[in-house]
């Protein structure tokens, strides 16, 4: 109750002292309370909304990492694809032999000169594969290719195998000229 009405009502005898000052004591008790939910609802709200702000961080934090991963991806491809180009080694023609890999369980072939299938064969030459085409590169810019990634690299024959084949129990028996691999 206001002031001005208080006295009103006890110049009137509708109330009596004890009764407003009940009244005052009520009301004082009931802003108080109203002061401090506020506070409370006030404080409530900033923690959402950092909350929110601290989310969404988090969210754009995330994007900005995937664009990035996705960017250097692009990068790496763009380095595999450039490399193969610029140092592929010309196959052969129909005429050549056929040189016989294994990619994805399944037998492929490349015709090169003969000089290509030894060197292959030796390890100093690799095949790779590039959107769907396969190509010769010489062993150390496949070595490059798989610091990169290693999924393009189709066949890489390992020199030191070789030398542990001539060492084989069946070194002494003469191959076929005619079989070829």
């Amino acid at each position: 109750m206001g002031n001005a009405l208080q006295e009103q009502l006890l110049k009137a005898g509708l109330v009596d002292k004890n009764q407003a000052n009940r009244a005052k004591s009520t009301k004082h008790k009931k802003m108080k309370h109203q002061r401090s939910n506020k506070q409370t609802a006030v404080d409530e709200a900033k923690e959402l909304a950092a909350q929110v702000i601290q989310k969404k961080a988090a969210h754009d934090r995330e994007l900005n990492r995937q664009r990035d991963e996705k960017a250097q991806k692009k990068a790496i491809i763009s380095q595999i694809k450039q490399l193969i180009q610029t140092n592929k080694v010309p196959k052969g023609n129909g005429d050549d032999l056929a040189y016989n890999f294994e990619d994805n369980k399944n037998v492929k072939r490349v015709f090169v000169s003969q000089e290509t299938h030894d060197h292959i064969s030796l390890g100093k030459l690799a095949i790779v594969k590039f959107d769907g085409q396969y190509e010769i590169i010489s062993a150390p810019v496949a070595d490059r290719i798989k610091q990169r990634d290693e999924k393009y690299i189709i066949l890489r024959n390992d020199p030191s195998e070789k030398a542990e084949e001539a060492d084989d129990f069946y070194a002494d028996y003469e191959i076929p000229d005619d079989l070829m691999w």
